[in-house]
């Protein structure tokens, strides 16, 4: 009763602001109806890995097909694509946690429509020490909360831990990124029958939750999911320089 009180003042002194064009929120969030709308949804995936199919192509891709990966599928509900990208970049680049809320609920609204069965915890992909210093937070970790709080799962926040300092994926090339993460994670604590959701904020080649994942099969969980915000693939159409328009609404840097 009071959290509710609380949360109808917020919205009275401080109205949510959609963080991509300007206009006023709805539902209580930072996101207008016509952004929302035209946000890109992965609908047409491979059910292992979540790679966005060409037109009327399915079951798993031919990668997943060839080489089945430690874990048994991926559920991405959204493309790496403008403006998904800005609101990720904003994130894990500026520091801007308001879209970790947004896309965290987001997410979870699209969990919400697919329905369970839930796993027993979540796990973010972790950050080295090194780099959660220089950021201040984990993404991941963030980006997991609303769909923890919302169906109660249990958020394991050391369940994983990385090791090893890695370069950044993004200055690398694909062939790079496929070996950079090898030997990076270790188990936190012991997942023996489990059914684990291993969530992260993009994927591109998979070299990051494949390793991950495998870490986790040696330590017998049973069940391995990866939830990822936003997945990248052949198909993607990556930000422009600036801040284009959808529709004929314009994304400005908030």
């Amino acid at each position: 009763m009071i959290a509710a009180w609380l949360q109808r003042f917020h919205h009275i002194l401080l109205p949510p602001t959609c963080l991509l064009c300007g206009a006023a929120g709805t539902d209580g969030r930072d996101l207008c109806a016509g952004c929302a709308a035209d946000l890109p949804r992965n609908l047409a995936a491979c059910p292992v890995c979540a790679l966005p199919l060409a037109a009327g192509q399915t079951g798993p891709c031919d990668a997943c097909r060839t080489r089945p990966p430690d874990y048994d599928r991926t559920f991405a509900p959204f493309r790496y694509q403008h403006p998904m990208d800005f609101l990720i970049r904003r994130l894990k680049f500026n520091g801007r946690l308001s879209h970790a809320r947004l896309l965290g609920e987001l997410f979870a609204d699209a969990l919400a429509e697919r329905g369970g069965p839930w796993p027993d915890c979540i796990l973010p992909v972790p950050l080295h020490p090194r780099r959660l210093r220089e950021r201040g937070f984990n993404q991941a970790l963030e980006l997991a909360r609303p769909a923890a709080d919302r169906f109660h799962i249990p958020l394991l926040a050391e369940g994983l831990r990385r090791v090893r300092y890695t370069t950044p994926q993004t200055r690398l090339n694909a062939r790079a990124r496929q070996t950079n993460p090898l030997g990076a994670f270790a188990l936190g604590q012991p997942l023996p029958g489990r059914r684990v959701a291993l969530l992260d904020d993009v994927m591109t080649t998979s070299s990051t939750v494949a390793e991950c994942a495998r870490v986790l099969r040696a330590g017998d969980v049973a069940d391995i999911e990866i939830w990822i915000i936003g997945r990248a693939g052949d198909a993607d159409s990556r930000s422009p320089q600036f801040y284009p328009a959808i529709g004929n609404r314009r994304i400005i840097p908030l």
